[in-house]
């Protein structure tokens, strides 16, 4: 398999618009491990800005980077429809970054049910580090912890919605916290806000860092790259990692069995609860054998 970036990008798609596809795809690829990063916040917090600087931090260490920007879904089309690859337009060039705007297509959890095994493709694609920034529409996205092994919480001053945020429980997801647009009135009302969340929290071992930014001239990037690294190494040291990576793969696995018996169900036309189950059960086991 030829290993450019429009191959990626074809299938990609292919993922996208056959998600059963994906295990044929992904299987016997030779896989790199990779420095996997979800980003998520409230809308208007500046993440994708914050992923084009981090970006520029990282092809500074001479990283291959890859960008997966989930999007909400077009109500017409069921594709992409932010386009966040507009903002990050001056890496087109770049042969060594990849940038793909995904859409949500619904899911609740604020990510695409290919993103598991889109982000397995890039590491066979060999990239050292695969950023997956959310839709950020709402309170509900979690699903970003099954899929990357550092999460950055990323809210700005001003807004409102960061306090919500905070009691949502997401705070309970956050490796690290970014405090973009930090140059605002009320960064520091915000900081003193997530610390009081982090003092009644029960996280014991790894305490998350909060990293001020200003996106738009780069201020912090550095240091926020520093801190990615840092829970890396501490994941990698404690052993967490590991639980981690098991935490992905039986998410993982949930969806591809769910995709699957959803086209099973949508193809039979048996009358009874028990048929329909019956089916879809030898379907899947012939499938697997």
């Amino acid at each position: 398999m030829e290993k450019d970036m429009k191959t990626l990008s074809r299938l990609i798609t292919q993922m996208e618009n056959d998600p059963l596809s994906a295990r044929k795809i992904t299987k016997g690829l030779d896989k790199k491990e990779a420095t996997v990063i979800g980003i998520t916040g409230p809308a208007g917090a500046g993440k994708s800005t914050l992923v084009n600087t981090m970006i520029k931090e990282y092809r500074k260490s001479g990283y291959k980077v890859g960008v997966i920007a989930v999007d909400p879904s077009s109500p017409f089309s069921g594709g992409a429809f932010l386009g966040d690859r507009i903002r990050m337009k001056q890496h087109f060039t770049d042969e060594n970054v990849f940038i793909r705007s995904m859409a949500s297509r619904g899911a609740l959890g604020g990510l695409n049910d290919s993103i598991f095994d889109v982000v397995e493709l890039m590491k066979g694609f060999d990239f050292d580090v695969i950023i997956v920034e959310t839709v950020g529409a709402g309170q509900t996205e979690i699903d970003i912890v099954y899929v990357a092994q550092t999460v950055l919480l990323v809210l700005s001053p001003g807004g409102g919605d960061e306090i919500q945020m905070l009691k949502a429980g997401l705070v309970e997801i956050a490796d690290v916290f970014v405090i973009n647009k930090s140059d605002m009135p009320g960064a520091d009302t915000l900081e003193l806000s997530i610390r009081a969340m982090l003092e009644i929290s029960e996280r014991k071992d790894w305490i998350p860092p909060i990293v001020r930014t200003v996106a738009t001239e780069g201020t912090g990037i550095r240091e926020l790259v520093d801190k990615i690294q840092e829970h890396e190494r501490y994941l990698v040291e404690s052993g967490k990692i590991r639980e981690r990576q098991k935490r992905r793969v039986k998410k993982h696995a949930e969806h591809i069995l769910r995709n699957r018996i959803r086209k099973v169900l949508n193809e039979s036309e048996g009358d009874s609860v028990d048929e329909l189950l019956n089916m879809t059960m030898r379907t899947i086991c012939k499938d697997w054998k």
